[in-house]
């Protein structure tokens, strides 16, 4: 009883986290692999949980008209086809070249936060010829092959397409939708989800969801480089550790 009310609380501050900067994963995962649950199975209930918590913060986010329904839709093939790509590719990549990868990309994400003046103030919507459309599919790509970081190197993406963070959120969160449903589907039909895990977790996600979308539309845009650095950094680290003990 003590782990389920455990997992419900890494649910929403994992969830706030996530649809605030990405990498809500560095909470929830190690939590429950922590409190031992089967690694597939814990994968297996984030994906769950993110492809709905995160398409309920786009409802919201459509909600409060700080995104569309025509740029989500644009968003769903681009972030999916990525995804599809990407999960072909990994089984014929070893895990260590998509650790360097992983930390590559971050890497120079973190660095591009410091060169870039972008600064979240934009207020351009996406469309599919903008400049950044691949960019986006190699992020779907990526996160088919492995996946830490998702969500703010889209981030960092979109201040780079000049697109406010609130509309940015909602199209991170839409864009995550599509990449964790497919996977989702798959740990499903192979009999990795423990139920009971993955609803609690997904409770406590779909009340991370509804603070992190508050959150986000009162944040300062000068605040969020500053918040996207210590996730970025944090995800380093723990892909970095990751390897070395794997």
């Amino acid at each position: 009883m003590l782990d389920l009310v455990i997992l419900f609380f890494v649910g929403v501050f994992a969830t706030i986290l996530g649809t605030l900067a990405g990498g809500g994963g560095l909470v929830s995962l190690p939590a429950m692999l922590a409190l031992g649950i089967p690694v597939h199975s814990a994968i297996g209930a984030n994906k769950v949980t993110n492809s709905i918590s995160s398409f309920v913060t786009f409802i919201m986010v459509l909600q409060h008209k700080g995104v569309t329904i025509k740029e989500g839709l644009k968003i769903i093939p681009v972030s999916l086809g990525g995804g599809i790509a990407g999960g072909m590719i990994a089984s014929a990549l070893p895990p260590d070249l998509m650790y360097q990868i992983a930390i590559g990309l971050l890497i120079v994400a973190f660095l591009f936060s410091f060169i870039s003046k972008a600064d979240f103030s934009g207020k351009n919507q996406f469309h599919f010829k903008t400049r950044g459309t691949p960019l986006l599919f190699g992020i779907g790509m990526y996160d088919g092959m492995f996946g830490p970081g998702q969500g703010t190197l889209m981030l960092y993406v979109f201040s780079y397409l000049k697109i406010a963070y609130y509309r940015a959120v909602g199209l991170m969160r839409i864009a995550t939708f599509a990449s964790c449903f497919g996977a989702a589907i798959s740990f499903i039909a192979a009999g990795h989800i423990i139920w009971s895990i993955t609803f609690t977790l997904m409770a406590g996600s779909l009340i991370g969801a509804q603070a992190g979308v508050r959150l986000a539309g009162q944040l300062n845009p000068n605040h969020i480089k500053p918040l996207l650095r210590i996730v970025t950094a944090a995800l380093i680290i723990y892909i970095l550790m990751d390897n070395i003990f794997l």
